[in-house]
């Protein structure tokens, strides 16, 4: 657990790619983290928030459609990948 915002009753768990983890290890920790907080009483709302500052996720919208699917449970999931794109 990042931050847990208990007036909100809201978790937010960050994740930042980086080479050495694959986009299914991720999925796979994400997954782990959604089963959790769908457990505990103080989170209604869970929001994931991934880094992706080299742009290693190469389908971000298709991750946090999938992760969404996974979470089927009367709980809130909002997904969000964040891509660093240089110009």
């Amino acid at each position: 657990m990042d931050f847990l915002l208990l007036e909100l009753e809201a978790v937010v768990e960050l994740k930042m790619m980086r080479p050495s983890l694959s986009t299914k290890q991720l999925g796979d920790q994400l997954i782990v983290d959604i089963d959790r907080y769908q457990k505990d009483p103080n989170c209604r709302t869970l929001y994931c928030v991934v880094y992706d500052p080299e742009g290693l996720i190469h389908n971000p919208r298709g991750v946090e459609a999938d992760l969404s699917r996974d979470a089927v449970c009367a709980r809130s999931l909002m997904t969000f990948v964040l891509r660093h794109d240089a110009e």
